[in-house]
């Protein structure tokens, strides 16, 4: 790999959401502070939206990692669950223990017990679910009906709902207009500009252990972040496979060419316009042009 050559600790734009890479970008600072004062105000439903790779998977991460003592989590990550499976799941987080052949009636009697024993002792309890998209309609039902534990002073149980957009156009369908009603709290996460996607990458290169001349100029951090159409993940797939080429020809930074072939070999990116298709030609004639020195260098005709 080309941590060494780098001069780099660890892998700057790695695919997995780790929390010590937090950037406090607006977007994901402000959706932050909608989950926290949700949470305090103690409402029952609180969503985040967002596009794949938009970050919600590290603004869940960050949320549970920073919530107070005095709040106890239930975080199911796989959501596809029937209501049976969910109850199941809820209950072993909760620290519960019982039977194997308890039936849904008891399990959920002691569920609810379970709640007002730990609301006695002055916890709070959020269950937060991360790609809510996922949820089965008969689910979601069953995590609406999860809300009405009450005490007469507020909820026994707060939900946090982490999902694509995908999960703002099912619960716009007429069914599931009770759940919509109880989601109080919302937002929807946004992609990056070019300053941002700047600051982003400089910032995980410096937490990487980065020290000295940058890796990429101002323009290259620019046409990433608009490849990207400002999505993380993409930055970050895009900006890995240009180090990685960079590395490969030994270079100290990366160049444009590098860039370009990243582009070409990565799907999704912002690839409509007439540059780059150019970009494509251009890799293209790279490729032929190191084949045919690599044919000529070795004598083998191609």
């Amino acid at each position: 790999m080309y941590l060494q050559h780098f001069g780099l600790k660890e892998v700057p734009f790695s695919l997995t959401p780790n929390t010590d890479f937090f950037l406090g970008l607006p977007s994901h600072v402000e959706a932050l502070q909608v989950l926290q004062i949700a949470l305090q105000t103690g409402e029952g439903f609180i969503k985040v939206t967002g596009e794949v790779g938009t970050g919600k998977t590290l603004i869940c991460r960050k949320l549970i990692n920073e919530l107070p003592d005095n709040y106890r989590c239930a975080y199911l990550p796989n959501p596809f669950l029937s209501p049976a499976e969910m109850r199941w799941a809820v209950a072993l987080e909760l620290g519960l223990t019982f039977s194997a052949d308890i039936d849904q009636l008891q399990l959920s009697i002691l569920i609810q017990q379970q709640l007002l024993a730990l609301s006695g002792q002055g916890l709070s309890i959020v269950m937060v679910l991360d790609e809510a998209q996922a949820l089965p309609d008969e689910t979601l039902e069953a995590l609406r009906l999860f809300t009405n534990l009450e005490t007469e002073k507020r909820k026994l149980i707060q939900v946090v709902l982490f999902g694509q957009p995908e999960l703002d156009q099912r619960l716009k369908q007429d069914k599931f207009r009770q759940l919509r009603q109880r989601i109080t709290f919302s937002y929807s996460l946004r992609p990056l500009n070019n300053s941002e996607g700047q600051a982003y990458i400089q910032h995980r290169l410096a937490k990487a252990g980065r020290q000295g001349q940058p890796l990429f100029t101002g323009k290259q951090t620019a046409k990433i972040t608009t490849l990207a159409r400002g999505i993380p993940r993409l930055i970050n797939i895009l900006a890995h496979k240009s180090l990685m080429l960079s590395y490969g020809e030994g270079k100290a930074q990366v160049l444009d060419r590098h860039l370009r072939a990243a582009a070409v070999d990565t799907i999704d990116v912002q690839g409509s316009t007439k540059h780059t298709v150019l970009w494509m030609l251009g890799a293209s004639l790279l490729m032929v042009a190191a084949l045919t020195g690599y044919y000529f260098y070795f004598g083998v005709t191609p």
